[in-house]
């Protein structure tokens, strides 16, 4: 997508009342009920930001997520990528822009497949997308492995043989290797020890840095929103309660709900 759009817009992503309802029936003879997972949402993130979404679990963090992603269809509302509605387009067209906007898992083992090589991980997207000739895969992948801190003999190993730590450092490259504008980063240090979370939080701060990227990052930890984000939204059963810069909204909250999440890090 031309960096014209991105002016025009002056957003790489704008949600607009969003929403996404979940309709449950146990059985024939149950009545429906109606879950609001995402309920009349609004946000937007400029090119180079980092915008935290926090909240408690269940709070709609990760269906809004699958949401922007369009690996769910929503009930209503809009989601503007680059200027495009991507709510309304088909999958053909949600397919191209797919490389623009990537995600990384939260849970490194499930994330991959462990069949496959590190190697054939990473040359996945490169050949789906064509993003190099194949006379240059080995040597991007090599490329990408260097960016996220791992030799470039570890491309032989399978998922299995590698650390937590060293598999997400995979998913990141996977994620990088399209060259895309904007990375969902969906809680992920939750599942890593300790002390590889700091590791791969700089990794995603050099990363941004070095490849001009824009990060919605969603986490219940409001220390790692602290340090990885300028602007925080704060969800509430489906609703967006508080949202402004991190610096305001984490440490002089307006709402209840967010000076709750507060205390309990406390």
């Amino acid at each position: 997508m031309s960096e014209k759009v991105i002016e025009m817009t002056g957003t790489i992503l704008s949600v607009k009342n969003l929403s996404k309802h979940f309709i449950i029936k146990n059985n024939v003879f149950s009545q429906k009920k109606i879950i609001n997972a995402v309920n009349d949402i609004s946000f937007d993130i400029l090119p180079n930001e980092s915008m935290g979404l926090i909240g408690e679990s269940g709070s709609g963090k990760s269906t809004t997520a699958n949401l922007v992603l369009r690996l769910l269809e929503p009930t209503r509302g809009e989601i503007m990528l680059f200027g495009k509605n991507i709510a309304d387009i088909n999958y053909k067209e949600m397919r191209i822009l797919r490389k623009d906007i990537q995600i990384i898992f939260q849970h490194t083992f499930s994330a991959l497949d462990p069949k496959m090589t590190v190697d054939e991980l990473l040359k996945e997207p490169l050949i789906i997308h064509n993003i190099v000739p194949v006379q240059e895969l080995d040597k991007e992948v090599d490329r990408l492995l260097n960016m996220v801190g791992l030799p470039a003999g570890e491309k032989i190993k399978f998922p299995q043989q590698l650390s937590g730590g060293q598999n997400q450092r995979v998913i990141i490259a996977r994620a990088i290797a399209t060259r895309p504008k904007i990375i969902v980063c969906d809680e992920p240090v939750s599942s890593l020890d300790v002390s590889v979370q700091g590791q791969i939080l700089n990794l995603l701060i050099k990363l941004k840095e070095e490849l001009n990227l824009t990060y919605l990052f969603i986490s219940h930890d409001l220390k790692v929103v602290r340090l990885m984000c300028e602007k925080t939204a704060v969800m509430h059963e489906g609703k967006i309660v508080e949202i402004g810069k991190s610096s305001e909204v984490l440490f002089n909250p307006k709402h209840e709900y967010t000076r709750k999440l507060l205390d309990a890090e406390l």
